[in-house]
């Protein structure tokens, strides 16, 4: 059953839509939402991630700053989206994913973290700064960290012809994090995981990345 907590932030109270698994859990996975906010479709992905075995929370992580707010795909949305992004940065965004954390590990799981667009960078942010493995999908705004220290084993995916990360950006990762695994897949572009827009959604890619998804939690989190 799927519901919504509050979490305790430095940055007040926090919403998460938590997706727990119908038997044992194999561990957690944070959900970090693309820039539309923890809309349906990203509380879609964490009840996916429960029915495959693991507790799912997916913080709203605009809460501090747009308290409730859940956008769509228009260009409006779009716009929307990056300006919250901006307002709330980075360092607000690992504080939550914190207090995210500390509530699973009140319960004694393993935790890693997912995350799309956006979230995919903050889910490398966990990793480095948080200690969490992670797993990022086309996040394109990592490269400023580039240099930061895994702590955790890391998984990358991106899209081959995302214009948002070029070859040479995805060469950069393989330079920089040599110790994370990098699956680039050739007919995807930016979003190909979203199964709610036609126009991004590619199927084999999304389901070969999230095979490799649930592979590299279930070898991490046990």
């Amino acid at each position: 059953m799927a519901h919504w907590i509050d979490l305790d932030t430095p940055h007040g109270p926090v919403r998460a839509w938590r997706a727990d698994p119908g038997g044992p859990s194999h561990g957690a996975v944070i959900v970090l939402q693309e820039i539309f906010g923890a809309n349906a479709h990203i509380r879609a992905v964490a009840e996916r991630f429960a029915a495959a075995g693991f507790v799912a929370l997916a913080p709203a992580l605009y809460d501090p700053v747009a308290p409730g707010l859940e956008l769509g795909y228009s260009e409006a949305d779009t716009q929307r989206g990056v300006a919250l992004r901006n307002e709330l940065g980075f360092d607000r965004a690992v504080d939550i994913v914190s207090s995210a954390l500390d509530e699973l590990h009140r319960e004694g799981l393993r935790v890693g973290a997912v995350g799309f667009c956006w979230g995919g960078s903050v889910a490398f942010l966990a990793n480095t700064r948080l200690g969490l493995p992670a797993v990022s999908y086309y996040g394109a705004r990592t490269l400023p960290f580039l240099d930061e220290t895994l702590r955790a084993p890391m998984m990358f995916h991106f899209g081959q012809t995302d214009a948002s990360i070029p070859a040479e950006v995805v060469e950069q990762h393989r330079q920089k994090q040599s110790h994370a695994t990098i699956h680039v897949y050739p007919d995807a572009g930016h979003a190909f995981n979203r199964d709610v827009d036609n126009h991004v959604h590619d199927p084999a890619a999304a389901e070969l990345a999230w095979g490799r998804t649930l592979d590299f939690l279930e070898e991490n989190l046990r």
